[in-house]
Formats: C-alpha cells, sequence, structure tokens
C-alpha cells in the first residue's frame, strides 16, 4: 500500500512538470517589422519586447505562396490551405457567399468553402499597409481593398437585430463583425493538405 501512494504522489508531482513543458501552438508569425512608442513614433525595435521585435510563432517560408499547375489556385505553405487565385469581383451578402464557395467546382476539387474568420486572418501580414496590394504581390489576382467574408457568425454584444458575421478588410487587415445582409467580397478556401 505504501508503494501505491509513493507512485501516486510521485505522479501528481509529476504532472505539473508535463503541462509546463507543453509545445506551443504552431502560430504563424504575424509580418509585422516595425515598432513604435507610446505616442506611434516609429522606433528601433531591438529589446522592446514589442512583436516587430520577437516575431514570435512560426516562421513564414520563402516562398510562402505556390500557384498551381492550372494558374487558378494558390496554395499556402504556412498554413496548408488552398485558396482560390483569382479572386472574384462580385460582392455578395453572407448566405450568397456560402453558397457561391459551397457550389465551387476549381481545380479537380468540390470541397471549397468560405474560410472560418482565423483562416482568412491568416492571409494578413500586418507589415504591410495594404493587404489586398501585399497578396496580389504573392501571386493572387485582384484582391480588393474591401470586405471578405467569413463563415463565422458574431454572436457577441452589440448586434442589435440584425444577424452578424465576421469579415476582414482586405485594406488595413483589420476585422470585425457585419450584418449579414452586407456585400463584401469572397476568396472561398479548401485544406490543401
Amino acid at each position: 500500500m505504501r508503494n501505491v501512494h509513493l507512485i501516486l504522489a510521485l505522479a501528481a508531482g509529476l504532472l505539473p512538470f508535463a503541462t509546463a513543458q507543453a509545445a506551443p501552438a504552431d502560430l504563424p508569425q504575424t509580418g509585422q517589422t516595425t515598432c513604435s512608442d507610446a505616442t506611434g513614433v516609429a522606433i528601433a525595435c531591438t529589446n522592446t519586447g514589442q512583436d516587430g521585435d520577437r516575431k514570435a510563432g512560426v516562421a513564414w517560408p520563402n516562398p510562402r505562396f505556390i500557384v498551381d499547375g492550372s494558374g487558378n489556385c494558390i496554395s499556402d505553405k504556412l498554413t496548408g490551405l488552398t485558396w482560390v487565385r483569382n479572386a472574384d469581383a462580385t460582392t455578395r451578402n453572407w448566405q450568397q457567399a456560402l453558397d457561391f464557395a459551397n457550389g465551387l467546382q476549381l481545380c479537380g476539387s468540390s470541397d471549397w468553402r468560405l474560410p472560418n474568420v482565423n483562416e482568412l486572418d491568416s492571409l494578413v501580414n500586418l507589415g504591410a499597409a495594404d493587404q489586398a496590394s501585399f497578396l496580389n504581390g504573392q501571386g493572387f489576382n485582384g484582391v480588393q481593398a474591401d470586405n471578405y467574408g467569413s463563415s463565422s457568425i458574431f454572436t457577441g454584444p452589440g448586434g442589435g437585430s440584425a444577424p452578424l458575421a465576421w469579415a476582414v478588410t482586405m485594406a488595413s487587415g483589420g476585422q470585425g463583425p457585419i450584418p449579414k445582409s452586407a456585400s463584401g467580397f469572397v476568396l472561398p478556401v479548401r485544406a490543401g493538405r
């Protein structure tokens, strides 16, 4: 019986150690390379502890985006997602965006969908002032500096009576809820791995 208590005591003592040694989440770097003081003035990043100094997260592969042989799809080597390369120029409300993405047949695949807000946000490079220009310079075509809808619904306060969904603006890279009835652009995605 004494051995059982000793084993339990040892096991209990190792649990915090095992938990403390857990690997960090595989989150990508933000792309931010600049730093600023409390008033917003640019400063050298060394030893500031800001994101531009630490560059925490998984480093971006170079090149990050690879266009497939058809020229219609683009793979993200950082996230493993495959995106529609040529952004659709039509704006759609939330339900229309879901239907459009779910019905897409492209690059030999029919499992396209509207990205969730985290997937859409993974395209944002905080080191770029204009996300649309950044993405278009990485191999995408026709990305607009406007709202792109996600499949994620907003359930927080402040929505009033209008149902809301998360969107990411490809101007600044900011995200926020917009009415499901509002029009936005669509950038379909599928699992690439």
